[in-house]
């Protein structure tokens, strides 16, 4: 007899090939048996998929839970949203290994980099590590609804192993290199499910700071492609470099990377998003990145599902008044307060009448032209919408109003929860066809979700949901991919990106992790800014709706939408040889 039969859904099983109707089944931790409806026998649980959507569980390669794993055992928001498994450690930030006098740096280092609450941070974690094979036991030891696993953050390794100089990016010495190898081999034989490094302008430290590792030398770098190569030597397991680089960089960087590849036998994994600034790069990474591949090197770019781009609010980190002198005695008062403030004409004319100093990139962030920036209505969010209509300058213009007048009314709206939607990245042509042609390429992987991360300003956990929604159901402005296409990008793929070829498909043998989705009722709650973070501190939550059950290790974490209240996940220890 089976655990869980689920009978006669829709399975879309993450190879790619054609859905077909069948019944799935699982005993503990493994699916058994896929057959046509019906053909299965008797079941301790049968859930009736009629009419629904099997798909394996998604595999999320970009999140930052780095420190919310400490706290959060659900580690939301990614399992609102089908995911399964979830890989954090990214962009060269996290927290270990770490001496004891340096935790309040790296919390200084993660929130700077990815707007994570410092307040939260310093509470959340427990700190009861200091060596990363520590930490993964630290981490262990807590309950989780869905797998993660973590990556070796360069910036923390190196400030454990150079102090100051690491902090301050000078050049590593001989002996620091022997000991950053020694540490970086420790780690991912202790389980680490690969490297990863910031070394993009963009990534800097609460103070100012760049990440330590942003200026590298190639010896460095080098050293880091030894320890892949040692695990590698060690338990066959072809590791994953990942790495964050000025876009505009890109095309320059091919040579160190495939050297990269050749010394430590894995993969180069790199952040890869047009800028409006060059927003025609993006075609020579694309040929720079097929040519390395075709000469037999493992690098691929990870792109994101959408643009990736800010949601500005009263509540959040960015909006387009938040540099203006008028706005500075409104900053802090609570939102009530807030709007009682802009009530009053005299400091909403100071607010409208008030320019800001000439641009700089933390002015282009906040602000980024109004004729790049859309008032976010209710419900959904329009992450695909038309420059030429739905823009602040467009519908200023139709109004009769200024764009600044039309952008505090909507974020006055609703009580002062009003947001406007700012594209930053992938959407120079004022659409999304550039990112179906990348998620087409074969050298390219899905990812950049950033969950965990960013929480006054972005809530992208949910990509998973808005890849089938939007690519595989909702688009108008140009054509759709298959479903087949969408649930093997975040599944099979993303899974063998990181060695772990026991999930990521539905077939025998393989973990049984699987939705259960009602495809017609997939979608989203409307995005909010929720103070659940420890110390009550904030972040934009967005849920997944049509869930009808998420499954982890055969058991299901999610039934309609809500957690059930069981904790089946585990830390990963690395992935495995690829299989012959």
């Amino acid at each position: 007899m089976y655990d869980l039969v689920i009978r006669g859904g829709l399975l879309i099983d993450g190879t790619g090939e054609p859905g077909r109707l069948a019944d799935v089944g699982i005993e503990g931790d493994l699916i058994v048996a896929v057959g046509p409806p019906n053909s299965l026998g008797a079941a301790h649980r049968v859930l009736d998929a009629e009419g629904l959507l099997v798909t394996p569980g998604f595999v999320d390669v970009h999140t930052h839970y780095d420190g919310q794993a400490s706290w959060d055992p659900w580690l939301t928001p990614s399992s609102w949203h089908g995911v399964t498994t979830a890989i954090a450690g990214n962009c060269g930030v996290g927290f270990a290994p770490v001496r004891p006098d340096r935790h309040d740096w790296l919390v200084q280092l993660m929130e700077g980099v990815e707007d994570i609450p410092g307040s939260a941070l310093s509470e959340g974690i427990s700190w009861d590590w200091e060596s990363f094979p520590e930490f993964l036991d630290a981490i262990s030891a807590r309950p989780h609804a869905i797998d993660c696993g973590f990556q070796l953050a360069h910036g923390p390794l190196r400030g454990y192993v150079m102090g100051e100089r690491g902090a301050a990016n000078e050049p590593a010495r001989p002996e620091d290199l022997v000991e950053l190898r020694r540490l970086a081999s420790e780690a991912l034989a202790a389980g680490a499910m690969g490297i990863s490094t910031s070394r993009t302008s963009l990534h800097k430290s609460r103070d100012g700071e760049f990440v330590p590792g942003t200026f590298a030398e190639l010896d460095e770098l080098l050293c880091l492609a030894d320890a892949l190569a040692d695990e590698k030597t060690r338990s066959g397991r072809a590791g994953v470099f990942q790495l964050a680089m000025e876009h505009t960089d890109v095309p320059t960087q091919f040579d160190w990377m495939r050297e990269f590849v050749a010394r430590s036998g894995g993969t180069v994994s790199f952040n890869f998003s047009q800028t409006r600034h060059a927003p025609e790069i993006w075609r020579e990474v694309v040929e720079q990145l097929d040519r390395a591949n075709d000469e037999g090197f493992s690098i691929v770019g990870q792109v994101a599902g959408r643009s990736i781009g800010v949601l500005e609010c009263l509540e959040g980190t960015v909006h387009p008044f938040a540099l203006h002198s008028a706005w500075q005695p409104l900053a802090l008062l609570p939102t009530d307060e807030k709007l009682l403030a802009l009530k009053d004409p005299a400091i909403r004319a100071a607010l409208l009448a008030e320019t800001l100093p000439p641009i700089t990139p933390v002015v282009d962030l906040l602000t980024s032209g109004w004729e790049r920036m859309y008032p976010v209505g209710a419900g959904a969010i329009d992450y695909e919408p038309d420059p030429e209509t739905d823009s602040l300058a467009a519908l200023a213009v139709a109004r009769g109003i200024t764009p600044a007048e039309l952008a505090l009314e909507a974020l006055c709206a609703d009580g002062g929860t009003g947001m406007l939607y700012v594209p930053l990245f992938n959407y120079s042509g004022g659409d999304l066809e550039l990112l179906r042609e990348l998620h087409q390429n074969p050298n390219t992987r899905m990812g950049l979700s950033d969950a965990g991360a960013h929480c006054g300003s972005i809530c992208d956990g949910g990509m998973p949901t808005f890849m089938l929604t939007h690519w595989g159901r909702d688009r108008r402005r140009g054509e759709q991919l298959p479903l087949e296409f969408l649930i093997r990008r975040q599944t099979a793929e993303t899974a063998a990106l990181f060695s772990l070829f026991d999930r990521g498909v539905v077939a025998p043998g393989m973990r049984a992790d699987l939705n259960v989705i009602d495809f017609d009722e997939l979608g989203f709650t409307n995005a909010t800014m929720a103070y659940d973070l420890p110390t009550g501190a904030r972040r934009l939550v967005q849920r997944g709706t049509g869930y009808v059950a998420t499954i982890v290790a055969g058991v299901p974490i999610v039934e309609y939408d809500t957690f059930t209240g069981a904790l089946p996940g585990k830390v990963l220890r690395g992935g495995a040889a690829a299989p012959a």
